[in-house]
């Protein structure tokens, strides 16, 4: 489990990106985290991973603070960075050098994640591709075993049939006692994976909170997603934009009416309606943000 509680955070002193946020991130799930790009996703994850300290605020993950990067901790907590450097080596060395660290490593299921990925152990990482390298992290991010794995941007430098594993091959990684973050804009590549749903909106002074953190399950039942030819002003619409032949609506499902959830369209209307949204899933005893 991750808690934050009242958490906040700075890089300069008049300009907070976090202020008295709340979140809790429970195990047995893979979150996913929108925001805005140049929000504060990545800064979100660097600090439950310890590589960056709140302001103020508290961060837990299990039973320890990230920022005290005990070994108990570091050993337990995996970090899959958009950006990274590896060594010039091949990678089973990568494996033989790190796989220490983590004694929940399983060498077979490494292993497995090469050969679906079309990568062998005896390739250099310096001449691989960033979207191979990047294969080769997320592998070995998924054969740790870890109960917190962090991920940012996993899907960038992936092509289309690579980003299908990568959704397979995380599904497949899940426990109970497995928490898993990723930070994404890309929400077509991971809707069918990411499950529960956070998304960050922005507050006044220019702060980021929590504007949403529900299941998919949650989601559908109190919105409505879809399209119409014109816009009832009697249906309650939380957003809507103008499609080829009509309007796409999110609207708020007081008849339980099924409908098939939107990811970007949800993003949008909390982006561009937190009160409301906010309103709807607090009045229903759905954790958003104290």
């Amino acid at each position: 489990m991750i808690d934050i509680q009242r958490m906040s955070f700075r890089y300069q002193r008049n300009r907070p990106i976090y202020d008295a946020l709340t979140l809790t991130l429970s195990p047995g799930n893979v979150y996913g985290l929108l925001a805005p790009n140049g929000a504060g996703k990545s800064t979100l994850l660097r600090l439950m991973a310890g590589l960056l300290y709140p302001t103020s605020g508290q961060i837990r993950a299990g039973d320890y603070s990230p920022a005290d990067r005990k070994p108990a901790f570091l050993e337990d907590m995996f970090f899959v960075p958009e950006e990274f450097y590896l060594p010039p080596v091949r990678i089973r060395q990568f494996i033989d050098s790190n796989a220490p660290f983590y004694p929940r490593f399983d060498r077979a299921q490494m292993a497995h994640y090469l050969r679906e990925f079309d990568l062998t152990d005896n390739l250099k990482l310096s001449e691989l591709s960033y979207g191979q390298k990047k294969k080769v992290l997320i592998g070995f991010g998924l054969a740790t075993n870890t109960a917190v794995l962090l991920m940012d941007e996993p899907t960038n430098g992936l092509d289309i049939p690579s980003k299908s594993q990568f959704r397979r091959l995380v599904a497949g990684a899940i426990d109970e006692r497995r928490t898993v973050v990723i930070s994404t804009h890309q929400v077509r590549d991971l809707e069918a994976l990411i499950d529960p749903i956070v998304i960050l909106a922005g507050e006044p002074g220019g702060v980021m909170n929590v504007g949403l953190n529900a299941s998919v399950e949650e989601i559908s039942a109190r919105l409505w997603f879809g399209l119409t030819a014109e816009l009832d002003l009697h249906r309650p619409i939380v957003y809507s934009e103008r499609t080829v032949g009509g309007y796409a609506i999110v609207a708020e499902n007081h008849t339980g009416e099924s409908s098939r959830l939107d990811l970007e369209r949800l993003y949008n209307a909390v982006q561009t309606n937190p009160a409301r949204i906010k309103q709807l899933f607090s009045s229903a005893n759905i954790t958003t943000n104290a």
